[in-house]
This record gives C-alpha cells, structure tokens and sequence, in this order.
C-alpha cells in the first residue's frame, strides 16, 4: 500500500470515529448518552430527567414563533469598538470570532412575528455570540422592537440568555440597562402587555434591567437566573446559602417569577398570554348591546 493511500485511510478512520461520536449527546444532569435526533425532536430536552439544553436562537424563534412568519428586522446592526478594547484578544478580534461561530453580528434576533395567530414583537438572546452579552447594539434592537410594538399596538416578547453586560464596551454597554427599561414603560404606558421568558443562563445587567420587568416573567426548568455568581454572593454575605438559590423552580418557590414551563409549553402559554392581554383591552359594549345603560351613561344623560 501507498504511504498516501495509508494516510488517506488513517485519517479517513479517525474523522468517520468523530462523526460517530457526534451523533450522540451526554445530558450533563443524568450523564444519560442519547442519539441527538431524539433529543432534537422533542425540542432539546433530555428524555430521561427533563434537563433543557441550551439552543440557538434560531431553534428558539422555530419553537416559539409560526412557521414562517419571522420576520427579521435590524439584522445588519453590528457593535463597534469605541473603546479599542483589549484583554487576551482585541474586542474587534472576539467580534469576527463571534460572527464566524454564529453567522450573526450581535447576540440579539429581532423581528416580527406571529404566535398562533397573535402579533408579537419577538428579541432572542443566542448565548453562543459573546455568551449573550448585553452591548448598545442589543439594547438598541430591542429599544425598536418595543416602538415596532407600540406603533403596532402588540405585545413583546424578551427570551433572555445572557451572562449580561458586555465588558467591552463599559458605560456604553451598561447604559443599555435603563436604556431599554424606559422604552419598556412606554409599552406599558400604551398598555401593550411584555412577556419576559428566563433560560438558563439569566445572569448579570440583564436580569437586573429589562429581564425581571416582564408583566408575565416565565423560567424554563432547571435555569440560572440572579445577578451574581454564588461564589460571589457568599463571599459577600458571608453565610451558606440555600442549595439551587439561584434556579427557577426556588424563584418561583418565593415569588420572584409567575411560572416554570417546559419548553415545547412555552408556545401555548405565550399565545394564551397575548390573547389574555388582548381581551383585556377590548371595550365590554353588552350592556349597550341589549339596551340597557351603565350608572355613568345615566348620569351623562340626566
């Protein structure tokens, strides 16, 4: 045999070894080995104990929003550098590495949508660019969804993945926080309803901003949601603290989330949120409609 031949077919080995191995998943909770496909049909969720693997904010938009109906907006926004941030590696360097991981220039998805039939704004945090940190032109996307929202008279909906505020870029990236805190209170000032959905991780400037300000605050199971590390926190406070403080299900336990729902219910709640909302703004004329007149009219007239 050929030392090329022999190469080929050693190499060829290995790289047919890899592809093998790739097609399965180890759950990091059970340490259960799963074939992906499995997993990927049921939306990434571990058959076995339920653990919910982090996606893509793709994936996330095709779980939550009607087949087809994304529409993208904003997507050429991209940061710069006004810093000339550098720490191991220049800011400009860890965007290209971000963009060509991802396809995307920033750790936000925006866009227009519909969820069973109801119109929604919808912003996705994808934790694989930057660990979803929060920078201005995140927090500049989702300022334009919430006026794309008001100017539409719909909901918004925030699902949050993040590590939170981006190092690189500073005061820039933390002024994001009241940022998009106050084009919220616009929504709620039109009376337009915001739905925040937490997964895992929620952590830093986001969830203390615009990810806790939700008039309906969903957690997926099992997700890290808080502002500081528990290492951190324990240092601080100088006491152990309760095992899974910082999980969802122990949020809900004390009243800081309305709900954990599984991801393939996430659809259905949020739908049913929007219609909620939207059957609250709407005029009850009955009691015109049958002739008879409320107390105020009554008095208006006499």
């Amino acid at each position: 045999m050929e030392f090329g031949t022999m190469f080929s077919n050693l190499f060829g080995k290995e790289k047919a070894k890899e592809e093998q191995k790739s097609q399965w998943i180890k759950c990091p909770k059970c340490t259960s080995l799963m074939y992906y496909k499995e997993v990927e049909a049921i939306q990434n969720v571990c058959p076995k104990c339920n653990h919910h693997f982090r996606i893509n904010a793709d994936k996330r938009i095709a779980s939550i929003a009607d087949e087809g109906s994304f529409v993208e907006h904003d997507e050429r926004l991209a940061p710069v550098d006004p810093l000339k941030f550098s720490d191991k590696k220049s800011y400009k360097k860890r965007l290209e590495e971000a963009k060509a991981k991802t396809g995307k220039t920033s750790s936000v998805v925006s866009g227009s949508c519909t969820v069973n039939n109801n119109p929604a704004e919808l912003v996705v945090f994808d934790f694989a660019f930057m660990g979803g940190s929060l920078g201005s032109v995140e927090g500049e996307k989702i300022v334009r969804a919430v006026d794309r929202a008001i100017e539409k008279g719909c909901g918004v909906i925030i699902v949050s993945a993040s590590g939170g505020a981006r190092m690189q870029e500073s005061t820039y990236a933390l002024l994001q926080m009241s940022k998009t805190s106050a084009a919220l209170k616009r929504l709620d000032h039109k009376g337009l309803p915001f739905i925040s959905i937490l997964t895992d991780p929620t952590m830093g400037g986001v969830s203390a901003s615009f990810a806790m300000l939700g008039d309906i605050i969903i957690a997926e199971p099992g997700a890290l949601i808080g502002f500081a590390g528990q290492r951190v926190i324990k240092q601080t406070v100088g006491v152990d603290l309760p095992e899974g403080f910082q999980r969802s299900e122990f949020l809900l336990e004390h009243g800081l989330i309305d709900m954990v729902v599984d991801r393939g219910s996430i659809k259905q709640t949020v739908a049913d949120m929007l219609t909620l909302f939207s059957d609250e703004k709407q005029p009850d004329l009955a009691v015109f409609d049958s002739g008879e007149h409320t107390e105020a009219a009554e008095s208006e007239e006499s």
